[in-house]
C-alpha cells in the first residue's frame, strides 16, 4: 500500500510539557460558562444536599428500628418508625429527581452553549489557521468532546458531589456511631485514595490520546467522503479503507488502554474496600456480643460503612470520567485560546463615503504560513483606478490569487501596504472592508440549501424580487426554473445536483445580489461551455460597468477587452498594458499568447519559460 502523506493535525495541539500539567483543574474555565445558570446551580446543590442528607439519616431510622422497633417488641414503635422512614424515603426521592432534572438540563445547556462559542470562535480565526488544522479535527472537538463535557456537568460532576458528601458524612456518623471501628476504616483510607490518585493521572493522558485518534479517524473520514468522486475514479477505495482501518484501530488500541487502567483502579478499590468491610463486621458482631456495642448500633455502623464504601468507589469512578473530561475541556479550551491573524483595529478607521473602489498596493511582500521560505508577493506594486477593469495573468504560482486574498485581507503582509479608496485595509473593520467587495472564485461553494438561500447569501437582507433579478442577470434563471420545486429545490450538499457551469453561475447571481463596488472574478466563466460562457461574460460585462473589478485569468480571451492586463511572474509585475500593446512588446505576455492563440497572433519569446495553467 502507498504511504500515507495525509498531513497530521498540526494547530491547536498542545505540547507535551503543557499537557503534563494538564488535570482536573482544566475542567475549571467551564465554571465560566456555568455562571448565566447560577439560580439552577444553586437550586440542584440544594437537591443534592437533601438528597444526600437523607441517606444518611437513613442509617440513623435503622438504628432506631432495630434497637426501638425489633429489640423492644413494641409493635406501635416499629409501625412509627417504619413510617418515619418511608417519610425520609419520600423526601429522598423527591429530592433526587429534582437533582437528576437540573444538573441534566444545566449539562445539555452548558453543552450547547460551548459548542456555539467554539464554532463563533472557529468563525473569526484567518485562513492561516485553516491551512494547519484539519476540518475534522476541529468537528471533532465541537462534537466528541462537548459530548463528554455534557456528560461531566449533567451527571459525573453531581455524582462525584453526591458522594463526596456521603462520604464525609458517612465518616462523620461512623465517628458518632463507634470510634473503635471507624480507626479501622480510616486505616484503609490511604489504600484507596493513592491509586485513585496514581491511575487518574494514567486515565486523563490516555483520555487526550484516545480524542486525538478519534479526531484522526473523523478527519480522514470527512476528507475521503468529501473526495469521493475522486477515491472511485482512481480505484482508490480498497487503499482508503485500509488508511481509515489504521486510524480506528489506532483509536481503538488507545482507548483499550484507557479503559484497562479503570478496570484496574475499579477492582482494586471493591477489593479494598469490602475487604475492610467484612474486617469491621466481625469486629464489630465481637463488640456486639461483649454487650460493648448495640445491635442498632452496629447495624447503622454497617450502613454507614457500605455507603461510605460504595461513595468511594463511585468517586473513584467518576474520576475517570472528570479525566476524560480534562482532556476533552483542554483540547476545546485550546481551540478558543486561538487568536487570530487577522484582528480588528482599536479605533477602526471609515472607508470614504461614497465608495471609489481605488485600489493600491505599495511594495507588498507576502509568505504564506506555510511556505515561509518562498514569497508569494515580492515587492509588489499595483495601483487600479476606480471603475477600471485590469486583469492579472501569468503562470500558475505567480501570485494572482494571492493579490485577492490580501486585498479582502484574509492575510496580512509582512511588508508594504495594500489600501483601498486610500485607506490601510489594516485600519478598517474586516467586515467593513469585505462588504464593498464582491468574489466569484475559480471553485464556488454551493451550500447545502435552495436557490434563494444560496444566491441570497450574498446579501441576506435581500427579497425575492431582487433574488431572481440576480439570477437572470448571471443565466441561471433557465436551469433553476426547471428544477422539481424551482428556486425552492434544495441544491445538494456543495451543491451536488448541479453541473460546474450551473454552480458557477450561482456564484456570479451571487454577487451580482451583493451589488460591490469592487468585483473580484477569479476565472470566473471557466466551468462554462461556449453558449453558457458567451451569455455569463454579457452579463458580467453589464455587472463591471462603473465598477472596479480585477480579473485573473488563464485563458487570455476572456480578457482582451480588459482596460489594462498586468502580467506577472514569481510575485512580481513584469508588464503592463492593453492586449496590443503587450503583444508588439514581446516578453512573456506574448509567449503566452502564442501558446493560446497561435503564431499567427504573437510569435513565441524565446526567453519566456512560464506556461499559462
Amino acid at each position: 500500500m502507498p504511504p500515507d502523506t495525509r498531513s497530521q493535525p498540526a494547530a491547536a495541539a498542545a505540547s507535551p510539557a503543557t499537557r503534563s500539567r494538564a488535570g482536573v483543574r482544566q475542567l475549571a474555565p467551564i465554571l465560566g460558562f456555568l455562571r448565566p445558570y447560577r439560580a439552577r446551580v444553586v437550586a440542584a446543590s440544594v437537591a443534592l444536599v437533601i438528597a444526600a442528607g437523607t441517606v444518611l439519616t437513613v442509617g440513623q431510622g435503622l438504628r432506631l428500628l432495630v434497637d426501638r422497633g425489633f429489640a423492644g417488641g413494641n409493635p406501635a414503635v416499629l409501625d412509627r418508625m417504619l413510617v418515619a422512614l418511608l417519610a425520609v424515603v419520600v423526601v429522598m426521592a423527591i429530592a433526587t429527581g429534582a437533582r437528576f432534572y437540573l444538573v441534566s438540563w444545566i449539562g445539555e445547556r452548558v453543552s450547547a452553549d460551548i459548542r456555539q462559542a467554539v464554532f463563533s470562535h472557529v468563525l473569526s480565526l484567518s485562513p492561516g489557521f485553516f491551512e494547519v488544522t484539519r476540518t475534522g479535527e476541529i468537528l471533532s472537538r465541537l462534537t466528541a468532546d462537548t459530548t463528554l463535557l455534557e456528560t461531566v456537568v449533567g451527571s459525573s460532576a453531581s455524582l462525584a458531589l453526591r458522594n463526596l458528601l456521603l462520604f464525609v458524612g458517612g465518616t462523620v456518623m461512623l465517628a458518632v456511631t463507634s470510634p473503635k471501628l471507624t480507626a479501622l476504616v480510616m486505616v484503609g483510607v490511604p489504600a484507596v485514595v493513592v491509586p485513585i490518585l496514581f491511575f487518574g493521572r494514567r486515565v486523563r493522558r490516555l483520555s487526550r490520546a484516545s480524542q486525538d485518534r478519534i479526531a484522526d479517524v473523523g478527519a480522514y473520514g470527512e476528507e475521503t467522503l468529501h473526495g469521493i468522486r475522486t477515491v472511485q475514479a482512481f480505484c482508490h477505495e480498497d487503499i482508503d479503507r485500509s488508511r481509515f482501518r489504521m486510524r480506528v484501530e489506532a483509536a481503538f488500541a488507545t482507548a483499550t488502554r484507557r479503559i484497562r487502567q479503570r478496570a484496574l483502579l475499579t477492582a482494586f478499590v471493591i477489593l479494598v474496600v469490602f475487604t475492610a468491610v467484612g474486617i469491621i463486621l466481625w469486629s464489630g458482631g465481637q463488640d456486639v456480643m461483649a454487650g460493648r456495642l448495640s445491635a442498632g448500633d452496629l447495624s447503622a455502623f454497617v450502613f454507614y460503612s457500605v455507603l461510605v464504601a460504595g461513595s468511594v468507589g463511585a468517586i473513584s469512578e467518576v474520576v475517570g470520567d472528570l479525566q476524560r473530561a480534562a482532556g476533552a475541556a483542554e483540547r476545546l479550551m485550546e481551540l478558543l485560546a486561538m487568536r487570530s491573524d487577522i484582528v480588528a483595529p482599536a479605533q477602526p478607521h471609515s472607508l470614504p463615503e461614497p465608495p471609489r473602489g481605488e485600489i493600491d498596493f505599495d511594495q507588498v511582500v507576502f509568505h504564506y504560513p506555510t511556505r515561509p521560505e518562498v514569497p508569494a508577493l515580492d515587492a509588489f506594486s499595483l495601483h487600479v483606478r476606480p471603475g477600471e477593469c485590469l486583469a492579472l495573468v501569468g503562470p500558475s504560482g505567480a501570485g494572482k490569487t494571492t493579490v485577492f486574498q490580501l486585498l479582502l485581507r484574509f492575510y496580512d503582509p509582512q511588508a508594504g501596504c495594500v489600501r483601498m479608496d486610500a485607506v490601510d485595509v489594516r485600519e478598517v473593520q474586516p467586515g467593513t472592508l469585505r462588504s464593498r467587495i464582491g468574489l466569484v472564485p475559480q471553485d464556488p461553494v454551493i451550500f447545502a440549501a435552495d436557490a434563494w438561500e444560496n444566491i441570497r447569501y450574498g446579501r441576506p437582507g435581500a427579497s425575492d424580487k431582487e433574488v431572481r433579478a440576480a439570477a437572470d442577470a448571471a443565466y441561471a434563471t433557465e436551469f433553476l426554473d426547471r428544477l422539481p420545486q424551482g428556486f425552492s429545490s434544495e441544491l445538494g450538499e456543495r451543491g451536488v445536483r448541479l453541473s460546474g457551469g450551473q454552480r458557477q453561475r450561482i456564484a456570479i447571481a451571487r454577487a451580482i445580489l451583493r451589488n460591490p463596488v469592487v468585483l473580484l472574478l477569479d476565472e470566473a466563466t471557466s466551468a462554462l461551455d461556449a453558449e453558457s460562457e458567451r451569455m455569463v461574460q454579457q452579463a458580467l460585462e453589464r455587472l463591471m460597468v462603473g465598477r472596479t473589478t480585477i480579473i485573473i485569468a488563464h485563458r487570455l480571451a476572456t480578457v482582451l477587452k480588459a482596460d489594462r492586463i498586468a502580467v506577472m511572474l514569481e510575485g512580481r509585475i513584469v508588464a503592463s498594458g492593453r492586449h496590443e500593446h503587450l503583444i508588439a512588446q514581446g516578453g512573456l505576455y506574448a509567449r503566452l499568447a502564442a501558446l493560446q492563440f497561435g503564431d499567427a497572433m504573437a510569435a513565441p519569446d524565446s526567453s519566456g519559460s512560464a506556461v499559462i495553467a
